[in-house]
């Protein structure tokens, strides 16, 4: 079932066909007396002018579809500044924003025509058809048996009028499709933007961690060093008797010995826990080294086929090796699989890491990066870290996709660069 075009789409079309016109004018008059004087001291600032112009204009359709069409357009980023005329005609010329306004007001003359003529001429015109047969009779009183053109006409004009809607939705979605691909940013800088925000939210939690490191090394570590410190202490004191005679308190001695060495298991096993995350050690051998022992301590069985042909970097061996490590708790958590199987291969250029298991599936990793589940059952997920993880490989320029119906299986793929 179609759906109706929404009040917004047919006020976009009605009303942006006087703005169609005069911001497509405005791009025909830019390019032309920009070429004509090319081969003068003014073309190149009349242009960059021009672009400045069309900038403008490209944020007011921005504006304009968002709030009639519903369309979500980025805004882009501001211009750079100039110290000087020259350097500011530079800047104007060599930023691709301008001319990609101007091109979206150049496309939106025909497309402006069309989606009028669309919302207007296509109801009027089927209107008018489908009743033909009214009108020719209103028009020449008497007798007029009906024929086969007045039953084409009405065929026609009832066909017009049942595209009305249609063709509206559909023009509005190729506005829509328009005004994001020319009037948002590029996909470099998307991507670039992407990477910048994903980074320093890396760069955020890292300092976090570290914080807390310090902290708990502080308030944790620290002053069970200090209990063990003093606890050596008195052991020295109850090696040395108060009178020369006397022997040493071996119940109180070896009662000292006991807490010490008790300290010491307690600090060491601090200290593992605080390490943990930091840098595993079976990396030091590699990816081939360090996942057949990670999959070894999962309570679910794991099938594990690696296919390494070049080491990746260490940044990526580190990264591929947490996110395995999440995704198997994640399953082991919250899935009720009964079989695994992890596959990673790594060439030169890129790494893949794919996981999948005969769970009850569900999972649904959401466009916003909030982590979801399916309807029914709590999926494997279960918002305990998709969405890390995604941060975690969009940091290292990686992506995550999920492919988990209800009911499953699930497999999860993360691929990222080889070399950073």
């Amino acid at each position: 079932m179609r759906r109706a075009p929404r009040p917004g789409d047919l006020a976009f079309a009605v009303a942006g066909l006087p703005v169609a016109l005069l911001c497509g004018a405005y791009a025909l008059v830019v390019l032309y007396a920009g070429a004509l004087l090319s081969l003068t001291v003014l073309g190149l600032p009349f242009v960059a002018l021009g672009l400045c112009g069309a900038r403008a204009l490209g944020a007011f359709h921005r504006r304009l579809a968002g709030r009639l069409l519903g369309a979500h357009v980025e805004r882009h980023e501001p211009p750079a500044r100039a110290g000087g005329p020259l350097a500011w005609c530079r800047a104007v010329l060599t930023d691709p924003v301008g001319w990609r306004s101007l091109l979206y007001l150049l496309l939106r003359l025909p497309l402006g025509v069309l989606a009028f003529a669309a919302a207007v001429a296509l109801p009027l015109g089927g209107g008018w058809l489908a009743g033909f047969p009214l009108w020719v009779r209103l028009l020449e009183p008497g007798d007029r048996p009906g024929g086969w053109l007045d039953v084409t006409a009405v065929l026609l004009g009832l066909a017009l009028l049942a595209a009305v809607s249609p063709t509206i939705h559909a023009w509005s979605g190729v506005e829509r499709r328009l005004a994001r691909t020319l009037l948002g940013p590029a996909r470099s800088q998307g991507r670039l933007r992407q990477l910048e925000t994903a980074r320093s939210t890396l760069l955020a939690e890292n300092t976090d961690r570290l914080r807390r490191l310090e902290r708990d090394l502080h308030d944790g570590t620290q002053a069970q060093l200090v209990a063990l410190a003093i606890t050596l202490s008195l052991a020295d004191d109850a090696l040395e008797p108060g009178t020369p005679d006397a022997a040493p308190d071996v119940t109180r001695l070896r009662t000292l010995v006991d807490r010490a060495r008790r300290q010491t298991d307690d600090t060491i096993a601090d200290l593992r826990s605080l390490t943990r995350g930091l840098h595993p050690v079976a990396l030091d051998g590699g990816l081939g080294e360090a996942l057949p022992g990670l999959t070894a301590t999962s309570p679910v069985p794991v099938t594990l086929c690696l296919d390494l042909g070049a080491r990746p970097d260490p940044a990526i061996e580190r990264t591929v090796y947490f996110c395995a490590a999440e995704l198997l708790t994640n399953i082991a958590k919250h899935s009720a699989a009964t079989a695994v199987s992890l596959e990673l291969t790594a060439t030169a250029d890129r790494v893949r890491l794919s996981v999948h298991d005969d769970g009850r599936g569900g999972v649904d990793l959401l466009d916003d990066g909030a982590d979801s589940t399916g309807g029914g059952p709590r999926g494997q997920d279960g918002g305990s870290g998709l969405a890390g993880l995604r941060e975690r490989l969009a940091a290292v320029d990686g992506a995550l996709r999920v492919v988990s119906p209800p009911g499953g299986p699930t497999t999860v793929t993360a691929e990222l660069p080889a070399r950073l």
